[in-house]
C-alpha cells in the first residue's frame, strides 16, 4: 500500500512529496504550498485536454483502419487518400510561410553543430558520463574501437600496443593537417615543438594557414600545455607534455588531441527508462535535480579501482590577447519528459485518479530546472536562462499547442518569465510527419529542437496502416519512399521556418555502440543532410562523430538547401506494404525469429531488472541498442504480420519458446539473470508475448501500457518475496 499526502484536492505519494519539500523546493525560489496549489491549478486545467487529444487519437485510428478494411492494399488514388484524410481532420491546412520567434537560445543550440548523447537519467552513471562528454580524447576513440583494424600487429590486448597507438598518433596529425593545415606546405605530423608567437601560433617556423583557427592556449607562451583551435563552430585541444607516457614518445611532446564532441545532450525520462512507479519517477527527478545543481557524482569501480565520478568543471584558457576565455565543461542538457499517452499514480487528482504523467515530468523537471536559473549554481546548464524540454509521441499540431501550453502553466507555478520553457519536437509519428510545419508553427515561440526518429516514426507507420495490408520485411524499410521522403522533409521544413542559426535539426540514433568504423563511414550522411546534430549511443561514439562536423560545414550546407522541398506529401503517405508472395516460408521464418529475439531480449531486461535501454545481441551476436521504440517496431511488425496471415500462432509461439532458449545463452553470463525457459511462465516472457497478441489493440502500437503492468507485478512479487523472508 502507498502512502499518500493530502495536499488541496490532490493526493500525493509520500516519497514525492518529501523530495519536493526536503530537496527540490529548497534554493529553488518557490514556496512550497504555491507550488502545490499551481500543480492543482494545472492539473485541473488540462488534465481532461489530454484525455480529449487521446480519445482524438483513437477516433482517427478507427477512421483509417475502417478505410483500409473497405479498400485494402496501396490507396487507388493518392488525391483521394489524402482528400479522406483531410476530410476526418487528420491532415490539416498547412500554414503560410512564417519565422519562429525562439528567443534566449543557448549557443549550443543556435549555432554550434554536433553530436548529441541520449541517456537514461535513472543511471547516474551514465548521466554524469554524458554530461561529462562535452570534451572526448580522440586518441583513445581511435585506439579503443574498431576504427583501427587490429591486422598488422595493431590488435587491441590488455596492455598498450605501440604499434597501434602509432597509427592512432597518425591518424591525429591527419586530422589536424586536414582541418587546421599549417601554411606553406607545412605539416603536424613533422612539427617538433608548438609555441605560441603574440598572437600567433606557431608550429616550428609554421603558422596556420588560418591564423584565426587559433583561439586561446594554458600555460606558458613559450612551454604551452595546451593549444585551443576552432573549426565549424566546434573546438579542438592539442594536449601537451613531455613527461607523459604518450606525450614522452612524441616528436613535438603531443599527449593527446581531444574535440568538443557532446555538445548537447538529452537526458531522458521516456524510452530508455523503466520508471514505472511512484518511486522510479523520484529518483529519476531526483538525478535531475542534482545535474542542474552540480552535485550528482556516482562510485565507479573499474578494474578493481573505485572513484567517484562527478560533473566535470568549465576549462580555462588564456586567448591570443591576453584575456581569459572559459568553456563549457559539460554538455548542454536537455531533458526529454514522456509523451501524452501514460499517468502517474504519483498524484492522484481530486477524484482519486493518476494525474497524466506528462504534466507531472513537466512540473517536476521544470522545478529541478529553476536550480539552473537561481541562486549560486545558476548558469551550469544554460548561458541564456532557458530550460530545454523535449516532448515525444506527439501526434500533429493540436497535441504540440497543448504541450505548449502545459510548459506556459508550468512557468506560472514557478514564477517564470514566459517562454522560458523550450520545446523539442520529437517528429516520430506519422501525423506530426505529416503537419509538421502546422506542429512547428503551433509552437513557433518556443521550439528549440525538432528531429527524426526513424525508429518510433515506423512503428506508427505501421500501426496507423496496420488494416491495409502486410508491411515490407523490416530490413527493407529504410528503402520506403516514405522513408527519404520523411528524412527530406524534416530538414526542408525546419529550414523553411527560419531554424538556421536558432534551433536545433536533428538526426536519429546509431543503434551498434560497437561498429564505430561502419559509424564512421555512414553516419556522415546526417550532416550531409542538412542536420545540424545527431543522435550517438556513448560518449566514444560523440568523439568520433565529431568528425563529422569538422567535415562538413553545416552552417554551408544549411544555406544550400534553405528554399528547398525536396519530398512530397504523396511520397510521405506512400504505405510500405509488401508482396507477400516473394516472401518464401523461410523469409518468413528468419524474420519472425530476429523479431521475437529482440522483443525477448530487451522485454527480459525491462520487465525483471527495471533496465529500459540495453545492448542487446541480435541472432547474429551483433550487440544492438534496444529501447521502447525498437521494440514497438518489432512487436508491430509480427502483429501485423499474424492479422494478414503470414504467420499464425502456433508458429509465433514456438518462436517465442525457441527464442526465448536463445536469449537465455546469450545471458548466460549474468548471474542476476533469470532464465524464460523451459517454464515460459515468467512475467517477461508474458510481457513479450502480449506485446505482439495484443499489438493490433496497443494504442499507436506503443508498448508502454503492457511493460509497465507487467514490470509492477514483478516488482510487487520481489518485494513480497523480500518480506517473506
Amino acid at each position: 500500500m502507498r502512502n499518500y499526502v493530502p495536499v488541496g484536492q490532490l493526493t500525493v505519494t509520500d516519497e514525492l512529496f518529501a523530495f519536493v519539500r526536503d530537496e527540490a523546493i529548497p534554493g529553488s525560489g518557490v514556496d512550497e504550498a504555491a507550488f502545490w496549489a499551481g500543480a492543482e491549478r494545472l492539473i485541473t486545467k488540462l488534465a481532461p485536454r489530454v484525455s480529449e487529444l487521446l480519445a482524438r487519437r483513437e477516433e482517427l485510428q478507427a477512421a483509417i483502419d475502417a478505410y483500409h478494411l473497405a479498400a485494402p492494399g496501396l490507396p487507388a488514388n493518392s488525391a483521394a487518400y489524402q482528400d479522406f484524410l483531410r476530410s476526418i481532420g487528420y491532415l490539416v491546412d498547412e500554414p503560410g510561410d512564417f519565422t519562429i520567434t525562439t528567443a534566449n537560445v543557448d549557443d549550443e543550440i543556435a549555432v554550434q553543430p554536433g553530436p548529441q548523447l541520449v541517456v537514461p537519467l535513472s543511471n547516474a552513471r551514465f548521466a554524469t558520463n554524458a554530461a561529462n562528454a562535452r570534451w572526448g580524447s580522440l586518441y583513445d576513440a581511435l585506439y579503443g574501437t574498431d576504427v583501427i583494424s587490429d591486422d598488422g600487429g595493431k590488435e587491441r590486448g590488455t596492455s598498450y600496443n605501440a604499434v597501434r597507438g602509432a597509427e592512432v598518433i597518425r591518424r591525429g596529425r591527419e586530422f589536424l593537417d586536414e582541418y587546421f593545415p599549417l601554411a606553406d606546405g607545412a605539416t603536424h605530423a613533422g612539427v617538433a615543438e608548438y609555441t605560441v608567437d603574440g598572437d600567433e601560433l606557431l608550429a616550428d617556423a609554421a603558422r596556420l594557414a588560418d591564423p584565426s583557427q587559433f583561439v586561446g592556449f594554458q600555460g606558458a607562451a613559450s612551454t604551452p600545455q595546451a593549444l585551443l583551435l576552432r573549426h565549424n563552430a566546434l573546438h579542438v585541444e592539442i594536449q601537451l607534455d613531455r613527461s607523459h607516457r604518450i606525450g614522452s614518445t612524441d616528436r613535438a611532446g603531443v599527449k593527446d588531441i581531444v574535440l568538443e564532441a557532446a555538445v548537447t545532450c538529452i537526458m531522458d525520462l521516456e524510452d530508455s527508462v523503466a520508471a514505472v512507479d511512484p518511486a522510479d519517477k523520484v529518483a529519476v527527478y531526483r538525478n535531475w535535480l542534482g545535474l542542474m545543481q552540480g552535485t550528482l557524482q556516482e562510485e565507479i569501480t573499474k578494474d578493481g579501482r573505485s572513484f567517484v565520478r562527478t560533473l566535470n568543471p568549465d576549462r580555462t584558457y588564456q586567448t591570443p590577447a591576453g584575456k581569459p576565455l572559459v568553456l563549457p565543461g559539460r554538455a548542454l542538457l536537455f531533458v526529454r519528459q514522456v509523451g501524452h499517452l501514460m499517468t502517474s499514480e504519483a498524484i492522484l487528482d481530486g477524484q482519486g485518479r493518476p494525474v497524466p504523467e506528462g504534466i507531472l515530468d513537466a512540473l517536476l523537471t521544470g522545478l529541478g530546472s529553476l536550480h539552473d536559473l537561481r541562486g549560486p549554481a545558476a548558469g551550469r546548464n544554460s548561458r541564456r536562462a532557458s530550460i530545454y524540454a523535449v516532448k515525444p509521441k506527439m501526434h500533429g499540431p493540436e497535441e504540440v499547442a497543448l504541450a505548449c501550453e502545459i510548459f506556459a502553466e508550468v512557468e506560472t507555478v514557478l514564477g517564470l518569465p514566459p517562454l522560458t520553457i523550450k520545446i523539442g519536437i520529437m517528429d516520430e509519428e506519422r501525423r506530426t510527419s505529416a503537419n509538421l510545419k502546422a506542429c512547428i508553427y503551433a509552437a513557433r515561440d518556443r521550439v528549440a529542437f525538432i528531429n527524426t526518429g526513424f525508429l518510433d516514426r515506423t512503428g506508427d507507420e505501421i500501426h496507423t496502416s496496420m488494416q491495409a495490408g502486410p508491411v515490407v520485411r523490416k530490413a527493407d524499410m529504410r528503402s520506403q519512399s516514405w522513408i527519404q521522403a520523411y528524412e527530406d522533409a524534416n530538414v526542408d521544413i525546419g529550414l523553411a521556418a527560419g531554424f538556421a542559426g536558432r534551433a536545433q535539426i536533428g538526426k536519429g540514433m546509431w543503434a551498434a555502440p560497437d561498429n564505430m568504423a561502419d559509424m564512421l563511414a555512414q553516419k556522415i550522411g546526417h550532416p550531409q543532410s542538412g542536420a545540424s546534430c545527431a543522435w550517438v549511443p556513448s560518449p566514444t561514439a560523440a568523439t568520433l562523430h565529431a568528425t563529422h562536423y569538422h567535415a562538413v560545414d553545416v552552417a554551408q550546407r544549411q544555406r544550400e538547401l534553405t528554399g528547398q522541398r525536396r519530398s512530397t506529401l504523396t511520397e510521405l503517405l506512400t504505405l510500405p506494404l509488401g508482396d507477400p508472395a516473394a516472401w518464401s516460408a523461410a523469409d518468413r521464418d528468419a524474420e519472425l525469429d530476429n523479431n521475437i529475439q529482440g522483443i525477448l531480449g530487451y522485454v527480459v531486461r525491462w520487465v525483471d531488472a527495471g533496465i529500459g535501454c540495453s545492448k542487446v545481441p541480435d541472432l547474429g551476436g551483433t550487440p544492438l541498442m534496444e529501447d521502447r521504440a525498437t521494440c514497438r517496431i518489432s512487436s508491430q511488425h509480427v502483429a501485423n504480420w499474424m492479422l494478414h496471415g503470414l504467420i499464425d500462432l502456433a508458429q509465433v509461439d514456438d518462436s517465442l519458446r525457441r527464442m526465448a532458449a536463445v536469449v537465455d545463452t546469450q545471458n548466460a553470463g549474468d548471474p542476476t539473470y533469470l532464465p524464460m525457459a523451459p517454464g515460459f511462465g515468467g512475467d517477461a516472457f508474458r510481457a513479450a508475448r502480449d506485446l505482439v497478441l495484443q499489438g493490433t489493440s496497443q494504442p499507436s502500437g506503443y508498448t508502454e501500457p503492457i511493460l509497465h503492468r507487467y514490470r509492477i507485478a514483478e516488482k510487487a512479487a520481489a518485494t513480497h518475496i523480500s518480506a517473506a523472508k
